[in-house]
């Protein structure tokens, strides 16, 4: 995937810490260091978003659906 070129104002704290990082070889660049922080970031929101989804189910249907399920396969199941 190609990569675009972006401009970003930081706190000169946060640019001294940035830098810290990649002197010590954390990173390899700032560029790197801001790139995986932006990925990590936008995980967390889309896993954020998926609990918050998750949280709308109604558990006792969600179990009685299973269970439903379960009362056919059950009887397919080859004994242990």
């Amino acid at each position: 995937m190609g990569k675009a070129k972006l401009a970003v104002t930081i706190d000169e704290r946060t640019v001294h810490e940035l830098d810290r990082l990649v002197d010590e070889r954390v990173f390899s660049s700032r560029s790197q260091a801001i790139e995986e922080a932006v990925k990590e970031k936008l995980v967390r929101l889309r896993h954020t978003r998926l609990a918050r989804e998750t949280a709308k189910l109604d558990p006792s249907l969600e179990q009685a659906m299973a269970e439903e399920g379960m009362a056919v396969d059950v009887q397919a199941w080859p004994p242990y």
